[in-house]
């Protein structure tokens, strides 16, 4: 059983003959008292404080295991937060680099196609030029024509020359209700000094030709 301050300072010993001196003795005792009664006091101060130390060393290990627990979750969340953002990543990597597929894929048919629609517009070219170069010189031959005399075209002067021929011939063919055919060669026909109409422009516009006549310039002399 622990003594306590008051057990020893109320402790009594024996007396005996030439023993200690009794008020030495109980003085020596109050200091003791009071000594252990301020070691009683700071041992229970210290008691307390390290029940207090020790719950606190008992929370902050509570916490402590909260937090690994945390971090061990936080960690995993952020491993599988990864792993979900790199899962996402490629995934959108690949509709990207399909999607870009396609774009280049549609850009090369659409520049094949302007490449073949510029080949045709140049061949189209090309022959609308020739076209209406041939068109221009085409018409240009014809105003060379309508502007040229008709009497000098070869083919014209030749007709015009064939028909008055014709004319004169059968200017001199005796008529058959005209009774010469008593005239001897070379003697002259009373007929040929009445003039005939011209029927050169009838003839020659049957078959769409014009008339010598009709091309001259009314101004020329």
């Amino acid at each position: 059983m622990r003594m306590t301050p008051l057990d020893v300072q109320s402790h009594s010993f024996a007396r005996r003959w030439r023993g200690y001196d009794a008020d030495e003795v109980d003085a020596f005792l109050r200091i003791v008292s009071e000594d252990y009664e301020g070691l009683v006091r700071e041992n229970a101060t210290q008691a307390d404080r390290l029940y207090r130390l020790e719950r606190r060393v008992e929370e902050l290990s509570a916490q402590e295991q909260l937090l690994k627990q945390t971090l061990i979750s936080a960690q995993a969340m952020c491993d599988e937060l990864r792993r979900g953002a790199e899962r996402d990543a490629e995934l959108r990597l690949a509709e990207v680099e399909v999607r870009a597929e396609k774009i280049l894929d549609a850009s090369h048919r659409r520049a094949a196609q302007l490449a073949q629609d510029i080949r045709e517009m140049r061949v189209l070219r090309t022959r609308l030029g020739e076209s209406i170069r041939s068109a221009a010189e085409t018409h240009i031959a014809l105003l060379a024509t309508l502007e040229a005399d008709p009497a000098e075209d070869p083919f014209v002067k030749g007709l015009a020359e064939g028909t008055v021929a014709y004319l004169k011939a059968d200017r001199r063919r005796p008529a058959p209700d005209s009774g010469g055919a008593h005239l001897h060669p070379g003697q002259p026909d009373p007929l040929a000094a009445t003039p005939r109409p011209n029927t050169a422009p009838s003839a020659t516009a049957d078959i769409g030709i014009p008339h010598p006549d009709l091309g001259k310039d009314s101004r020329r002399g």
